[in-house]
């Protein structure tokens, strides 16, 4: 079943780590967000494989959103 991985904090993505097809590991960072002038690593919930990765680098994102899909 596929794991929707949301962001938990209003930002911009700063760099995206991971791409599709990517084997990760539950704890992995997958992308980092930037916020308030802070870096915020978004960790994979599960181990897995990322099947979409659905924000590029320098886009808005609000909490909330989902920044990637894990099967």
């Amino acid at each position: 079943m596929p794991t929707r991985v949301e962001a938990q904090i209003t930002g911009n993505v700063w760099k995206i780590e991971k791409a599709v097809g990517d084997p990760v590991a539950e704890g992995e960072t997958i992308l980092i967000l930037e916020s308030m002038k802070m870096e915020i690593p978004v960790e994979a919930p599960c181990g897995g494989r990322v099947a979409e990765i659905r924000v590029a680098e320098g886009q808005s994102i609000e909490e909330g959103a989902v920044l990637a899909v894990i099967e």
